[in-house]
């Protein structure tokens, strides 16, 4: 049987590497089990994240990995395949067989965005194709954006995105939206309103340039802002006995979820969380984590002198 950790966090992403530094600053034996894989690897910057705008995600992730590993944490580069509970606590196997046995268990393996079924819409993901308005938006101020509906509430998203720009061109896809009064408040702000499906996106080398309609028509854009379906990677969860409610894993107001030992942060239980959001949820993690394993270490040594 493997060493047994303090605790074994699964996903190195924002929220995972957040609760393991506040792990192994209490000395807690740590260790990350990293996919590499982070939701928002396809971008080459992030925004809106205090003391680090315009810092590509990928080098955020590489400042905390040494950050733990200072402290004496580990970080593995390893895909988690399933989850078992054992005396000790939880068994966490990843591929190629090895197992790390924790007494307490973190998941913050993210989630994955499922993009409407458009020729050449994924091509351009993070690039061309974004999805945060406060994200991407000052960097394509005043351009010509388009909005791809996906639904109910995306009326109202346009109208958002049309804080950062006045040449705003709203793809309806074939989709139902927008109803008359939707259409009326996009119209009256400005909003061109394009009914036709969606051919493919266009683009000039590796430069997003415009979308095809359904008949030939071409609508001119520098970017296009889409509404992904978001599919949390949370199998270790549901193996666990989680379950979802509402598409996600719910948790308290901690992370903890309904399994007994197991927490959860980021993106696997909140899919509006960007980088800040996940970096908060899983420093307080980490910390519940601890006075949770405090607790048993009371009791243990309670146990031992009686």
């Amino acid at each position: 049987m493997s060493e047994t950790w303090d605790v074994v966090v699964v996903g190195g992403g924002s929220a995972g590497l957040s609760a393991a530094l506040m792990l192994v600053r209490g000395r807690r034996r740590v260790v990350v089990l990293d996919g590499a894989a982070p939701r928002n690897r396809f971008a080459p910057h992030m925004h809106a994240v205090l003391g680090h705008d315009g810092l590509p995600p990928t080098e955020l992730l590489a400042k905390g990995r040494a950050e733990i590993e200072g402290y004496g944490g580990v970080v593995v580069g390893a895909q988690v395949v399933g989850a078992s509970r054992s005396d000790e606590g939880f068994v966490v196997e990843v591929a190629g067989g090895e197992t790390f046995v924790g007494r307490r268990l973190v998941v913050a393996s993210g989630l994955r965005d499922e993009l409407p079924a458009v020729p050449g819409l994924a091509e351009q993901w993070g690039r061309g194709v974004v999805s945060c308005p406060y994200c991407d938006g000052w960097e394509v101020r005043d351009r010509r954006i388009g909005v791809l509906a996906a639904g109910p509430g995306s009326a109202a998203r346009a109208q958002l995105i049309r804080q950062w720009s006045p040449s705003l061109v709203f793809l309806t896809n074939g989709t139902g939206t927008p109803d008359p009064d939707e259409r009326a408040e996009l119209e009256a702000r400005g909003i061109e309103v394009v009914d036709a499906p969606l051919a493919r996106v266009l683009t000039d080398g590796d430069v997003l340039t415009g979308v095809e309609l359904v008949g030939g028509a071409v609508v001119d854009l520098d970017v296009i802002f889409a509404m992904p379906s978001p599919t949390p990677h949370d199998e270790v969860l549901l193996q666990l006995g989680a379950e979802r409610s509402g598409g996600f894993v719910p948790v308290d107001e901690f992370g903890a979820t309904a399994v007994p030992g197991v927490w959860a942060a980021g993106n696997v239980v909140n899919p509006r969380a960007n980088v800040p959001v996940a970096m908060g949820a899983g420093a307080s993690v980490g910390a519940m984590v601890n006075h949770d394993l405090v607790t048993e270490d009371v009791r243990l040594a309670m146990a031992v002198s009686a």
